[in-house]
């Protein structure tokens, strides 16, 4: 199988949003996340890692690290969002591609815990809670400006991250915005974690959506967690803060099955282990190992 194994910022804590505790600094994170046997990294918030071209380029090559993606997230259902989404993903490309890294993805995503009942209701989300017809054009419309643009200005491509805590979470939703986008334009970052923790089975959805599956998240998912997420009422956040994506090969997703179904079906692109490990919640670094050890026993 013509797969590498990457990490991400987010597993170290550096995420996109902003939940009160500083993550170690990139630095640290390039240093350990080599150290734990990973060959790439996603590229983190914008300014966590350097914003200048040339010394981005140096910290990856210290760690022997290739750059793969990177995530920009939109609030796409709001239509006076769409030009500074351009303008965002735009920089974030110009920045990728003037170091040397065009081959990576512009991973986008709703402006995931921006909504309250979204957010609020993440893994419950209800049919009653879905887009209207209009506010799904407006968001796909939002989506394929941006994806052309990148395109356009750096040949580069895009892939659309589903994500708990934003408009595109459950399997419905996933399909009606692959519906109404072009297959040739936007690809799909496929998740196994927020798969499951909004609803779907990860093998069956990577199944449905192979063809246009042109990154891969591996991501664990919780059950009991996200059963106690329901009973209590939790929102997104407080899930996360709770372990709701654990360690791979402790949670609902079946890894082997996944690693099978993409031997299968011939994927030869990236796998990015992601797993939020907030700060205060545990050695990044141990379950970095941890993780990298599990998929060796999946011979990945």
């Amino acid at each position: 199988m013509n797969v590498k194994i990457a990490n991400a910022p987010c597993s170290w804590g550096a995420l996109e949003f902003d939940l009160g505790e500083s993550a170690a600094g990139y630095q640290q994170v390039l240093r350990e996340m080599s150290q734990a046997g990973y060959v790439g990294t996603e590229l983190g918030d914008w300014g966590f890692m350097p914003t200048d071209p040339a010394e981005l380029q140096a910290a990856l090559n210290l760690e022997a690290l290739d750059l793969l993606g990177a995530f920009v997230p939109v609030a796409f259902v709001d239509p006076t969002k769409h030009q500074a989404g351009v303008e965002a993903a735009l920089r974030v490309a110009g920045l990728m591609h003037a170091a040397g890294y065009a081959h990576a993805f512009l991973v986008l995503a709703d402006e995931n815990g921006s909504i309250p009942d979204r957010t609020s209701q993440a893994g419950r989300i209800t049919p009653d809670m879905a887009l209207s017809p209009a506010q799904w054009d407006t968001f796909a419309a939002g989506v394929s400006k941006v994806a052309q643009a990148v395109k356009d200005q750096y040949n580069m491509r895009c892939v659309f991250h589903h994500h708990c805590g934003g408009y595109v979470e459950t399997p419905d939703e996933l399909a009606e915005l692959m519906k109404r986008t072009d297959p040739s334009l936007l690809g799909l970052c496929f998740d196994t974690g927020h798969y499951a923790f909004g609803g779907g089975d990860p093998l069956a959805g990577y199944m449905q959506w192979k063809e246009r599956i042109w990154h891969v998240h591996f991501k664990d998912f919780d059950h009991k967690i996200g059963q106690q997420a329901t009973e209590n009422q939790w929102d997104y956040f407080t899930s996360v803060q709770n372990g709701v994506f654990c360690e791979l090969g402790k949670g609902s997703v079946n890894f082997a099955e996944v690693k099978n179904a993409l031997t299968t079906s011939g994927y030869a692109g990236w796998i990015v282990v992601e797993q939020d490990v907030l700060p205060g919640m545990g050695s990044p670094l141990t379950c970095a190992i941890n993780n990298r050890n599990y998929l060796k026993t999946l011979h990945l």
